[in-house]
Formats: C-alpha cells, structure tokens, sequence
C-alpha cells in the first residue's frame, strides 16, 4: 500500500514552484544586479559631470 499524501501540501508545494519558476524567469529578462545598477548610475553620474565641466559660460 502506498503511503497517504497531504493533498493541501502538495497543492502548496506546487504553487511555490510555479511562483519560483515565474520569478526566476522575470530576474534573468528584467533582473540587475545591485552591482550593475551601481555601476551604471556611477557612470552616468560621471558623463553627467564631464558634460557640466565642458559648458561654455556666457555672460
């Protein structure tokens, strides 16, 4: 004879996985590490000041 499964368990434990197989999906389409975004905001910080040192004041 088998052994009796908690059918509320399973149900779960198959939603988890779904919702873990979803997520996953979404952080390798949209996902970023903290370190990209770093990266890239210090890079655009560093353009944006360049561009400020570059300007021409006319008065």
């Amino acid at each position: 004879m088998t052994t009796p499964i908690n059918l509320n368990r399973a149900r779960k434990t198959r939603a988890r996985a779904e919702d873990k197989a979803k997520a996953d999906a979404n952080a390798a389409r949209f996902g970023r590490t903290k370190a990209e975004r770093l990266l890239e905001a210090t890079k655009t910080a560093k353009a944006s000041a360049m561009l400020d040192q570059h300007q021409l004041d006319e008065e």
